[in-house]
């Protein structure tokens, strides 16, 4: 049994072929956000065409870098890249390949990769944020995902951490997401978050907002364990320990929480081990 994993980001996306519960192959390139949805559809359509003239798949999984609502397997939108609100990439997805098809946001997606085959594994409730281009969460229960009653659970992006901050695409002001996320770390100070994750005062400063924000959800939901990924994770240490640190100060005082942070071990493969598992959901296993 194959399975066609997607991992569609505002910075990359990235696709593997799954074959036995095995990653067989993977392919990763940057998004061309000026060719928007048509460019990225073009080159889902020659990766799989390529790999199924080789081995057929059974199914394919999707994790999107933006809101889905899950029951209508439709795209809400995409801040990053233009053209998909309201699309049904799973029904494209179908036309051209004809396997079932199942997508979730790619937060969501990291959650089921981090937690049936990384740093999650037997943590639950897992909470899984990705720290990339934009910040999003999910929810791990022991039951599969939660994903509320909208499919909006996680989105803590857009928790405001500085009512009086600057604007986030959103519209709103302060957002996690406009404090923390790569793409305005790079457009606020000029420089890339991985140049800036190794200037150690920029990070004492930068983990206070980081650690406002997983506070709500430390508070809220008393996870087992958070797993970090994203681009902005890999920075390793230099990250976690300040992190960890500010967290301790910033957590109510009589609370036995856990502060239990940690970062992906999938590495860039987090999404795509839970499009994996979201392949594996449509075929009904």
């Amino acid at each position: 049994m194959s399975i066609f994993a997607i991992d569609i980001g505002g910075t990359k996306f990235s696709a593997a072929l799954f074959r036995d519960g095995r990653m067989a192959r993977r392919e990763s390139r940057r998004t061309d956000r000026e060719g928007g949805r048509e460019w990225m559809l073009d080159q889902l359509r020659r990766i799989g065409l390529a790999w199924r003239a080789e081995e057929e798949f059974t199914a394919i999984g999707v994790g999107f870098g933006g809101p889905v609502d899950f029951p209508s397997q439709q795209v809400v939108l995409s801040t990053h890249v233009g053209g998909w609100q309201g699309f049904d990439l799973p029904a494209w997805l179908r036309a051209e390949f004809g396997v079932p098809v199942l997508m979730d946001n790619d937060a969501n997606a990291g959650a089921l990769g981090e937690g049936m085959h990384g740093a999650g594994r037997g943590f639950r409730p897992l909470f899984y944020m990705t720290l990339s281009t934009g910040i999003g969460g999910g929810i791990l229960l022991e039951s599969g995902v939660y994903r509320g009653a909208d499919s909006y659970a996680g989105e803590i992006g857009h928790l405001n951490i500085r009512p009086d901050g600057p604007a986030c695409l959103c519209g709103s002001h302060g957002c996690f997401e406009r404090m923390c996320c790569g793409l305005w770390l790079e457009r606020d100070y000029g420089r890339t978050a991985q140049e800036l994750m190794r200037d150690a005062a920029f990070v004492e400063d930068y983990v206070v907002d980081l650690a406002r924000g997983l506070k709500a959800a430390i508070m809220l939901l008393n996870p087992a364990r958070i797993v970090i990924g994203g681009g902005i994770s890999k920075a390793g240490d230099a990250l976690f320990a300040p992190l960890r640190a500010e967290l301790r100060r910033q957590i109510t005082p009589w609370s036995r929480a856990r502060i239990d942070v940690v970062p992906a071990s999938l590495g860039d493969d987090s999404v795509l081990w839970g499009a994996y598992e979201l392949g594996r959901e449509a075929l009904g296993q």
